[in-house]
């Protein structure tokens, strides 16, 4: 059978490509798919424990078995439209977005911005450039906004999230939440910007005047992370951590 790899972020790097075609035999799974780049190019051993793996654009363990035109995508960290969730590569309009989402009946709008800094640990940005497994990542997003409508009982919210190039002083990220009661509101947009950088599949790439680097993630969640990718000649058999 054949499946389709993806690679995304630091992991495309090191593969040299973003896609492949890979033939395995029936029966196989996840785990094979790890062994068969691990053996290819070594240096992903470095990786192996912190990546998460997509089956299909849903989060799967090492042993999910794979069948024919299954698409596999591995994971590297996250840096991190429909309905509530947008993905754009157009500029971020947040008055736009928050005179959309409030109504009569709120008493609380809670606005958060990620932005686009100019210093890392005191190397100097240039600018920044988004990238993501944009399927899955619109689904991830529409889940953790109606997870949130329904945990916090907020009555409406909004993502947006930009790929792409982003500029110093850019939006990268836009959260907004609406409810009767502030306490809501604010529990809600910080839960769902510190999930969303730990579990949907979007990353960074960091341009400084002396070169450039994929901003390192969050771990994953113990349930979305598979410490289980352990291969042979991968270090150790713990729990990975993203």
């Amino acid at each position: 059978m054949r499946v389709r790899v993806l690679f995304f972020g630091m992991l495309k790097d090191l593969v040299g490509k973003s896609s492949d075609s890979l033939e395995l035999p029936e029966g196989a799974s996840v785990r094979d798919v790890l062994e068969h780049y691990l053996s290819r190019v070594p240096k992903l051993k470095t990786s192996l424990t912190s990546i998460a793996v997509a089956v299909n654009q849903q989060y799967a363990s090492a042993e999910t078995k794979l069948k024919n035109d299954d698409e596999v995508a591995l994971l590297p960290p996250v840096s991190g439209g429909s309905g509530k969730a947008l993905i754009t590569r157009d500029v971020i309009r947040t008055s736009d977005v928050l005179s959309r989402i409030k109504q009569g009946e709120d008493g609380a709008a809670v606005v958060f911005e990620g932005v686009v800094r100019n210093q890392t640990r005191g190397r100097k940005t240039l600018y920044l450039d988004y990238e993501a497994y944009e399927e899955m990542a619109l689904e991830q997003l529409e889940s953790l906004a109606q997870r949130a409508l329904k945990e916090f009982a907020v009555r409406d919210l909004a993502i947006v999230h930009r790929l792409g190039r982003l500029e110093i002083g850019e939006t990268s990220v836009l959260i907004v939440v609406a409810s009767a009661h502030r306490a809501a509101a604010f529990d809600a947009c910080r839960w769902l910007i510190d999930t969303l950088k730990r579990t949907v599949p979007i990353w960074k790439k960091e341009y400084f005047e002396d070169g450039a680097v994929w901003a390192d993630g969050e771990p994953f969640p113990p349930e979305i992370h598979h410490g289980n990718h352990s291969c042979s000649g991968s270090p150790g058999k713990e729990d990975a951590s993203k």
